[in-house]
Formats: C-alpha cells, sequence, structure tokens
C-alpha cells in the first residue's frame, strides 16, 4: 500500500494530512477494501520517511472519520462500512449536490461538523463560524 502513497514535503500541506487525505481517495475509489490492513503506524512511517507520530495523527483522523478501526495486537484495517460515496460516484460528491468537491473539502468539512457538533453548535452556528473564518482568511 505504501507505494501508493506519495508525500510532498515541500509542500505546504502537512504530512499527515496528505497522508490522512490519500488513504481516505484509496478508501474512497475502492483501493482499499473493508477489512483491508493497513501498515503499522512504524512501518509506514520508515516506508515514508517521516515520523511515527505524523502517521499515528493521520490514523487517529481517519478513525475518527469512520475510515479505520485500529486494535490493539490486530492492527488498523479498513472499516467495514467506510463512509464513502459508493460505486460510481465521484469522490468528494455528496449525494443531491451539484458541486464536484474535492474530497480533502468534504473531509475537513465533516470533521468540523462533527466536532463542532460535539462542542454544542447548532448546523446554523457552524456555518456561521466557518463563514466567518473564510471572510477574515480572504480579506
Amino acid at each position: 500500500m505504501s507505494a501508493e502513497i506519495v508525500l510532498d514535503l515541500s509542500s505546504p500541506v502537512p504530512p499527515f494530512e496528505q497522508l490522512r487525505a490519500r488513504i481516505t481517495a484509496l478508501v474512497d475509489d475502492g483501493s482499499l477494501t473493508p477489512g483491508s490492513r493497513l501498515p503499522s503506524v512504524r512501518a509506514l512511517a520508515a516506508d515514508l520517511g517521516i515520523a511515527v507520530g505524523t502517521v499515528a495523527r493521520a490514523y487517529r483522523e481517519l478513525e475518527a472519520a469512520g475510515y479505520v478501526v485500529s486494535r490493539r495486537r490486530h492492527g488498523t484495517t479498513v472499516a467495514e462500512a467506510p463512509p464513502r460515496q459508493g460505486p460510481g460516484s465521484t469522490p468528494g460528491k455528496q449525494a443531491g449536490q451539484e458541486r464536484d468537491w474535492p474530497a480533502d473539502v468534504v473531509q475537513a468539512a465533516e470533521d468540523l461538523a462533527r466536532r463542532a457538533a460535539a462542542a454544542g453548535f447548532s448546523p446554523e452556528e457552524t456555518v456561521e463560524l466557518l463563514t466567518g473564518v473564510a471572510r477574515r482568511m480572504h480579506g
């Protein structure tokens, strides 16, 4: 599997995020099927030439998003029902949407929505927060 993952260490996108997005894409396109075992954190870190903590963070975020399951002594495997779009659909495109959203942006939005809900935000408050942040960033 690590042969299918290439990180750009000169990119402004952090390596853990590149790794998370790449594994998400491999699950979404069916290259990694439910039950597929991912390399150990140490093995993948060594293969990619990155820190063990970087891989561990990517795996934790993938688990929080429902893409993988990690169990002691059994390793990390693709979840039996990962949150992918389904056969024939375009990764990143949500049902009923006209726009083809990039998979990593959809994942980030899902992460924000999940974290905001856990903090007690309503969907409207989450949108308000994101709109305010986007306006500040775009001037």
